[in-house]
């Protein structure tokens, strides 16, 4: 059922892309800086407790070795789910070539399953993921930047 509101909101389209679905780009796009600030603290952390674990004082520390090693990768893996539902977004509102789509995620989970199963490691795969996040977030920028100039021409005609 429509209220009055959301018949107004459908009336005002910017080309050709309904308010609804530039709601959840929107929404997309918010998700995309949460996994890209998951990405900047796992590096910080990275950072941060291997540089105190290479301390001598702190060498024999199981804590803050676990730290360090476990806790960038745990950042890193949930940006995962968050990448695979911007490349969701992306695709059904074809805000980026499908074939551009399925090769970021396909050859990242590839390697990262790869990496898990056959050399059991999983830095590169993590490492494959971070540049997801980075791609979508360009995507998205493009796309706000190509609604912006819309909205600049149509002033542009009006005036």
């Amino acid at each position: 059922m429509t209220t009055v509101s959301d018949q107004s909101l459908q009336n005002k389209s910017q080309r050709g892309f309904a308010p609804l679905a530039i709601a959840r780009i929107k929404g997309a796009q918010r998700a995309n800086q949460l996994a890209i600030y998951l990405i900047y603290a796992a590096i910080f952390a990275f950072m941060v407790f291997g540089t105190i674990a290479s301390i001598k004082t702190f060498h024999d520390n199981q804590l803050l070795y676990q730290l360090f090693y476990n806790l960038p990768y745990a950042l890193v893996a949930l940006t995962i789910p968050i990448t695979v539902y911007d490349a969701l977004v992306i695709y059904r509102y074809r805000l980026n070539q499908p074939s551009m789509i399925a090769m970021t995620i396909g050859v990242s989970t590839i390697i990262l399953l790869g990496g898990l199963l056959f050399a059991d490691t999983a830095w590169l795969g993590l490492s494959c993921w971070l540049g997801v996040a980075f791609l979508f977030k360009v995507s998205f920028k493009r796309f706000f930047n190509f609604l912006e100039a819309d909205k600049e021409a149509d002033v542009v005609k009006e005036a």
